[in-house]
């Protein structure tokens, strides 16, 4: 969990200019232009991610820098940073990619758009929750194959879900959104997570708490990651977790790529331990490893847990609302706290 930042992030006064605000990547027509009525800002025309040396270029030169997951903002970085940067107003809720502790030395305030996707990445969880066990991925290439040869009783024979146990890893917003969905299938609901919810939640999506992330696993018909990537995270699920997966077991990560063990999980899919799995995420974007792509039963998205209009829309006004506070002298309703623990 995040730590509260202390009140010398915030700006000392109003500024008493426009601040200036440099944009990684295209945020669509509203947000920009909003964004371009109340602050001096530069877009990224490209919308390729900026390399390295331009994003230090760029915190060189302005008062508010607005980057994504895909830009990689390190301590050596921020030490580079112009006298000016007092913020990074991050466009999303994920901050792992940015050193918050060599910000904080900085006195650089971070924040972030928390809340917005909830239901966005929920829902596409539910996609492969649902796709994976019933091979729709399969079925899809079958279609278009032209092979198809008709309906018969034995034929595309999937799983089904009610009763079957989902067990999700990190019961946050968003794994309490799967949670409240998945209840509508029947499945039953089991979870990890750092801190056991109190009891009256637990009611509410009728979850059973599992405090060893091994017995968890164990459970689990079909496992859900749902958990922010860290150094004690990597690898979460690895070999040794694979196999203590049910023979036939599915695995669903709308999360971070680098949860999983990439050549465990294929490995698992290959010898037929694993059903399937449904992945949004991956450990070396966007490169897709060609064994995940070839597989029949791998639902393979191109990280689009958020991809919607309205969630990225509300994502970058939250970003707006963020740095008007901040330039107002005032703390932003979403700043991001300074350490990790």
């Amino acid at each position: 969990m995040n730590t509260i930042a202390s009140p010398s992030s915030a700006p000392e006064k109003r500024l008493d200019r426009q601040p200036r605000v440099v944009v990684t990547r295209r945020l669509g027509p509203a947000v920009e232009d909003r964004m371009g009525e109340l602050f001096d800002v530069r877009t990224n025309a490209t919308d390729m991610p900026l390399t390295r040396e331009q994003l230090i270029e760029a915190m060189q030169d302005c008062d508010v820098l607005v980057p994504t997951v895909t830009d990689q903002i390190d301590a050596e970085m921020i030490g580079q940073a112009g006298k000016d940067l007092r913020l990074i107003a991050n466009f999303g809720a994920g901050t792992e990619h940015i050193d918050l502790e060599a910000a904080a030395a900085a006195k650089i305030m971070v924040t972030n758009t928390p809340g917005v996707f909830t239901d966005d990445t929920a829902d596409l969880a539910m996609a492969g929750i649902i796709g994976v066990p019933r091979r729709v991925r399969e079925g899809v290439e079958l279609i278009r194959s032209g092979e198809w040869t008709g309906w018969a009783p034995t034929a595309m024979l999937g799983r089904k879900l009610g009763g079957k146990t989902l067990g999700i890893v990190g019961m946050g917003r968003i794994g309490q959104a799967v949670a409240h969905r998945a209840r509508a299938f029947g499945l039953e609901i089991a979870y990890h997570n750092r801190k056991r919810l109190p009891e009256a939640i637990e009611r509410m999506f009728g979850a059973a708490y599992v405090e060893d992330l091994d017995d968890l696993v164990s459970q689990a018909d079909i496992l859900t990651l749902h958990c922010p990537s860290s150094p004690d995270n990597r690898h979460m699920i690895d070999a040794r977790r694979f196999e203590l997966m049910k023979e036939g077991s599915c695995l669903i990560n709308t999360a971070r790529g680098d949860l999983v063990d990439q050549e465990a999980l294929i490995a698992a899919l290959e010898s037929g331990h694993l059903a399937g799995a449904g992945l949004d995420v991956y450990p070396d974007e966007p490169r897709v490893d060609r064994r995940l792509i070839r597989h029949p039963n791998v639902m393979t998205l191109p990280h689009i847990g958020s991809a919607t209009r309205e969630g990225r829309e509300d994502s970058g006004m939250k970003v707006i609302a963020n740095i008007r506070m901040w330039a107002d002298g005032h703390r932003p309703p979403d700043q991001v706290l300074s350490g990790l623990g």
